[in-house]
Parts: structure tokens; sequence; C-alpha cells
């Protein structure tokens, strides 16, 4: 039977103490570890946006249930591995939907669930993109969402598409059920980037496992009595794999508030992690930083967040100065700075590739930029140093990510494929039992970033730190002047060292003059009511950006919430890049800068929940 939110003053959630032994997903496939933990008492917590239980589902309830669901599947004649899509809301219907693929020997695709980031238009679009690439047969939609997959859906001529209700009221089959084997496909999972072109990353039943084993052995050291809480989106792999699986397959209870409450009602997350005293909650750099936006300091003491021990922050650049703020604003909340945990992950090693240590909190390697852009050598100036990032003049700060995971092999390569020594900075390559098969339907870009001996290329530039992992940034944000390299982040870093700028309120990319030259240009966001002027204040910039890296840069300033981003809240460099030759042309470069009409409309905050950085 579905526990819902209608009698929601009898729902009780999912205890943390559990009655099984703890087993760290040590289990051949999804099926097989929800079969055990279904054996306990634990399971999925649903919080609304006043704070209050709306759905309690527990493993044994899911199990029962998407056990149901698979064999009403089976109805539909299905091809085994057939591709069903489902809008990834924080629902509980997710959850049923998701498994009973698994059960099946279907392949769940999740979807975005942003339908009001960009508009109806732009949303049927996205989705439409996606049912096209990964070719499904089936689509599911929560029913707010539904008119949404209907019309994308339409076009594509997709027999099965419904709500979950709707997929309900079909007969059981008398077919035998086959669960998805170890080799065979436990999901797709679109990456953030082109909604036009998304890429599929097919991971298998090991190859996640894998990656959730470590995880939790070797990166968090779960243990009998964590619990969990996330407001990350289902559709991201931080929250698909993090925090749908993760708990499934180490059988601890997990509280979950919908994305798009966190991004309205931030301070949330803190009140019910004080109320369920969740031990793992991630987010990115600018979840910690909307709390602290948010935040009363005189109210810090009214939470209660001591249990708190792991704060993973990840999915983006991490921005030490804003971790280092929010640990100071609640440390009358018990919140222990130690508590962070930076990582470095993606889709297309199921999550994880590298964790700090426990208890060390944010480790920051501070190098000469100089030394760096020219030859490529991470110059260690200062070590760690976990102080304010503005205290030191002319050095560029990098979080420390920790090293990989046992079962991951990380090489630093350059241009040629060459094993770069450690602190030189290079291309990372990968390899290890958690890594994607490939693209699906994309054999030719899976070629170009998939070696046949597994090597994986990321177009992430780091470099290795006495082993331990450092992002600079992706291969394609380097802008070359002259021969040098400089990494979009340094300008972004420098602009955001002013007091005038936010961050992730500067965007920085290369386009070609007039000339045919490359050239640096940053789009930069102007907050309404800054005293500066706004002439005065870009030809401060491109002074500083000449003083430090002896280039010129064409400084556009913008409104508030012009700069884009992917529906996983990283900034869009291309399409930055895209609307900025968009609006003016090669031709305007000749100017030293331009501010943008004020009549620009400005985004809802609420419309794109990760875009809450550039508030």
């Amino acid at each position: 039977m579905r526990t819902s939110g209608e009698h929601r003053t009898e729902l009780e959630p999912t205890p943390t103490e559990n009655t099984v032994a703890f087993r760290a997903a040590d289990f051949s496939t999804l099926c097989e570890a929800l079969d055990y933990a279904a054996l306990g008492q634990t399971g999925g917590n649903f919080y609304g946006s006043r704070g209050d239980l709306s759905a309690v589902l527990s493993y044994a309830d899911l199990r029962e249930q998407a056990l149901s669901l698979a064999r009403k599947l089976l109805s539909l004649r299905l091809d085994r591995g057939a591709r069903v899509a489902i809008v990834a809301e924080t629902d509980p219907d997710f959850h049923r939907m998701f498994f009973a693929c698994q059960y099946a020997g279907l392949v769940p695709v999740p979807v975005s669930a942003s339908a009001f980031m960009n508009g109806r238009q732009a949303y049927v679009a996205q989705l439409k993109a996606l049912l096209r690439v990964c070719r499904a047969s089936v689509a599911m939609a929560p029913s707010e969402f539904y008119p949404f997959m209907a019309e994308a859906a339409k076009e594509l001529n997709i027999p099965h598409v419904g709500t979950l209700e709707a997929f309900e009221r079909l007969p059981e089959s008398q077919e035998s059920l086959r669960p998805s084997e170890p080799d065979e496909v436990a999901y797709l999972q679109y990456t953030s980037g082109s909604t036009l072109f998304p890429r599929g990353v097919i991971i298998t039943q090991k190859a996640v496992l894998a990656n959730l084993n470590e995880i939790i052995i070797h990166g968090l050291k779960l243990r009998p009595g964590d619990r969990a809480f996330s407001w990350l989106p289902f559709y991201h792999d931080m929250g698909l794999v993090g925090f749908v699986l993760g708990p499934m397959v180490s059988q601890i209870s997990v509280d979950y508030l919908k994305t798009w409450m966190f991004a309205m009602r931030p301070l949330l997350w803190l009140s019910l992690m004080t109320r369920t005293k969740a031990t793992i909650s991630f987010s990115p750099s600018f979840g910690y930083q909307l709390c602290v936006k948010r935040l009363r300091r005189d109210v810090a003491s009214t939470f209660d967040l001591g249990a708190w021990r792991v704060a993973g922050v990840g999915a983006e650049t991490i921005q030490s100065a804003a971790l280092a703020e929010f640990a100071e604003v609640l440390q009358p909340s018990g919140f222990k700075a130690s508590a962070f945990m930076p990582c470095y992950g993606m889709a297309e090693a199921s999550l994880a590739v590298s964790f700090a240590p426990r208890h060390q909190g944010i480790t920051v390697d501070r190098v000469d930029p100089a030394a760096l852009s020219e030859r490529g050598i991470a110059l260690a100036l200062n070590g760690r140093d976990p102080g304010s990032e503005r205290e030191i003049s002319n050095t560029r700060p990098f979080v420390i990510c920790g090293v990989p995971l046992p079962g991951i092999q990380v090489k630093i390569r350059d241009e040629q494929g060459t094993v770069l020594p450690d602190r030189h900075a290079g291309v990372i390559f990968l390899r290890g039992a958690n890594m994607m098969s490939g693209y699906f339907d994309n054999p030719e870009k899976t070629r170009e970033v998939l070696s046949l001996d597994g090597w994986f290329d990321t177009q992430d530039i780091g470099y290795l730190a006495e082993g331990r992992v450092v992002i600079i940034g992706r291969k394609k944000d380097v802008i070359i002047i002259n021969g040098r390299k400089i990494w979009a982040q340094d300008l972004e870093h420098l602009a955001e060292e002013l007091p005038e700028v936010r961050t992730g309120e500067a965007c920085a990319f290369s386009v070609l003059n007039p000339n045919g030259i490359e050239m640096a240009a940053m789009v930069v966001q102007w907050r309404e009511g800054n005293s500066t002027r706004q002439g005065e204040f870009a030809h401060r910039l491109q002074g500083l950006i000449g003083e430090r890296f002896g280039i010129d840069c064409f400084i556009e300033i913008v409104p508030p919430h012009t700069l884009p981003r992917t529906s996983s809240g990283k900034l869009s460099r291309s399409k930055a890049r895209e609307e900025f030759l968009s609006r003016h042309g090669p031709a305007i470069l000749q100017r030293k800068w331009v501010r943008r009409s004020a009549s620009t409309e400005a985004r809802q905050e609420e419309s794109n929940p990760w875009a809450a950085s550039s508030r």
C-alpha cells in the first residue's frame, strides 16, 4: 500500500537505527541490494515546503511496490533493456518507477524536472531531445509535469506515456521477472551540458555498485546510525547515486527536500537537519552560500547541527572562502568546519573519483599563477592554508579534493598523451571498474574520450599534489593568448576578489576579435544599488587583469541573473559565450566595455534553484 501525505498527522519518519546488519554495497545488483534493505525498517522520507513530513517510503514498501509495478510494465511487452524516461522530481514515485525498471530488466532514464527554469517551450524542447536520443519506449511524469512530457512525446510517437497512476492501472503480467544482471545497464545518466545534444552515460550494475562500495567504505566511511539528508535533484549524478542509491545500498534512512523548496527557503535545510539529526549531507558551494545569505546571525544558535559529521562539497568549483564563512556563522549551532569534505567526481565515473580525508575540512593549495600559466607547474607558495583567499595577493588558491578511491587510477597527461609528474598541470584521465561503458548510441563521442584499454579523458584540467587531486577547470575553458595558457577560472577569481562582485557573478571565455586573434572576454553581473560607476569598475578590473596576467580583457557589464547555467547549476561558459556573441558580434570587441540594457528581463530565483550562486 502506498504511503502518502493524505494523513500527515499519522506519518512517522523511518528510524535511524536498523534491525539488519550493516552492509556496504557488497551486492551484485541494485535489486539484490533492495532485497536486503527491505528486511530492515529504514527508508526514505519526503518533506514539504513548511517542513512537514508529506510521504514515507520504507525500503520494504518500496520493494513490494516496485515488484508489483515491474509486473505491470512487463504487460507492455517491451524489449529487454528498453529505456523508460522518468521526470526525476523529488517524489516517491520516482523511486517506485526507477526500481520497477530494475526488477523488469528495463533501463530507467532520469530526466530533468526543471520545467520552470526557462519556460514551457524550452523545457519541452529539452524533454524532446532527451526522449529522442535515448529512444524511450516509455515516459513517466508526475501530474504537474505530465502536460510537458505529453507534448514532448507526441511528435516522437512514444507508445506509453503517463503518470505513475496510469501505469499502476495496467494488469500484472504472469511472466516471471528477470531483474537486471551485473553486466547489464542499471540506468542512463544524461550529462548537464548541451540540452540539444545531450550525452547519455551508460552505467552498468557492477560499475555503480563498485563505486558505491568504495564511497561508503573509503570515502564517507558510513556506519550504523548514520542518516542522510538531500535537496539535490534526482536527475543529477550526486542526487541520484549519492542520495537515492547510496542510502539504499547501505540500508540507512534518508530525508528529502525538493530542490525548488530549498531555493526558496534554504534555511529549511538546516531546520530539517536539526530535527532529523542527519549526519551526511552534500551541496555545491552555492548551497552553503545561499544559507549564509539568508541567515540572521542572531538565530544561528537556534539550529543544532552537531550531528552533521560529513558536509560534502562538490559538483562545481569549490569556493573555500564561502565555506569558511558558513562554518564561522554557524559555529553557534555546533557545526564544525572539519566536517567539510571536498570531493571530485562526474557521471562518467558513476559518481565519485576522490574524497578529502574525514575531519580535515578544507585544505587549500596556493600556487604561483605565473608558473602555472607559463610552464604548467603548480608551484606551491604557501602549502596548506584554510584561511581567507583575500589575505595573500598574487597567488592562486585551489581546494584539494583528496586522494582517489582505491579502485580508481588517475593520471595527468599533456597534449601529446605523456604522463606528467606531480604538480604538473594537464588533462585528467581515469580508469576503474566504476567507469561508464560509453555514451548511449554515440560511438563516435565514446571513441573520443574512452580508449580501448579503459582510460577515460575527463577533459578536466588539474594536477596531483603529493597524490591528491586538484582541479583547475575544463580543457575547453583554457584561453590561449600569445602562446600562454590562462584559465578562465583565474580571471573570474580575480574579478570576485573585488567587493562589487560576488562568487559566481563573473564568466570568462575566449573570443576572436575583428582581426581574427583570440582574446579574453568577461561578462560580469551588476547588482542594483551598487554605488560604484560601471565604467570605473570595468577599467579597474581591466587594469588588474593586465597587471596580473599581462593581457587585455574585454569587460561586459550585465544585469543580475543574466549568466546561464546548466541544469546541474554549473556556470555554462559555452552558453555565456554564445549569448555574448549573439548580443554584439565580434565588432563590439573594438570597444573597452559595454553595459547591457537595463530592460533585460531578470529570471526568477525559484525558476532555477541551481543558479542560486549567481544571486
